[in-house]
């Protein structure tokens, strides 16, 4: 019996060294807050809402969030905002018109690119007609979700080498920017996040 007893004793130690581990390394996951890093590099309308949709949202989940704001991506963070969307050479954008009678509505309108190229004013229009669209389905303006990444503690991190490149002042920006910085001085940051994205 005492050679039994030795036998058992080592799966015994095992269990409990297990159980320790597990508690602790679920004690570790729940103490650990989720970050996010997004590097937003679009400037257009459309390519607005994803990076401040997914840093509001996560931000509203408890996660850490920073956007990083480079070359286009830098005019989200201007203190007024006039964006456009840009339908030329982006085949899955079909136009929808936001008015008339319904059947006129639901019809998707592929326009050529060579329309879309020679046509004077063809981009004032689109845009027009996605910000008509945007207030007719009730969707937050672009200012709205940057106040509330701003209200969530996302760090809106701007990038210094475009506003060298393209002679910017950091006047023309909204003061809530949490830093001017270069991407050596980010990327540690995005080392370390458990998800990074690329807008």
């Amino acid at each position: 019996m005492a050679n039994a007893a030795r036998v058992l004793e080592p799966e015994v130690n095992r269990d409990l060294f297990n159980q320790w581990f597990d508690e602790r390394m679920a004690q570790k996951e729940a103490e650990h807050v989720p970050s996010m890093i997004i590097i937003a590099t679009k400037g257009t309308l459309d390519m607005a809402y994803p990076p401040f949709i997914l840093a509001s949202t996560a931000a509203a989940l408890g996660w850490d969030v920073s956007v990083f704001f480079t070359f286009y991506g830098l005019s989200l963070l201007r203190k007024d905002l006039d964006l456009e969307i840009s339908p030329l050479g982006n085949p899955a954008m079909p136009m929808k018109m936001p008015v008339g009678p319904e059947w006129l509505k639901s019809i998707n309108m592929n326009i050529p690119n060579i329309i879309m190229a020679n046509v004077p004013g063809f981009e004032k229009m689109a845009s027009g007609m996605m910000k008509k669209t945007m207030r007719d389905k009730g969707v937050a303006t672009i200012e709205e979700l940057r106040s509330m990444c701003l209200e969530a503690d996302v760090k809106l991190v701007a990038c210094q080498m475009t506003v060298d490149l393209f002679s910017m002042d950091q006047s023309e920006f909204i003061p809530e920017i949490q830093d001017w910085i270069g991407a050596a001085s980010f990327l540690p940051t995005a080392q370390k996040a458990d998800v990074s994205l690329f807008i």
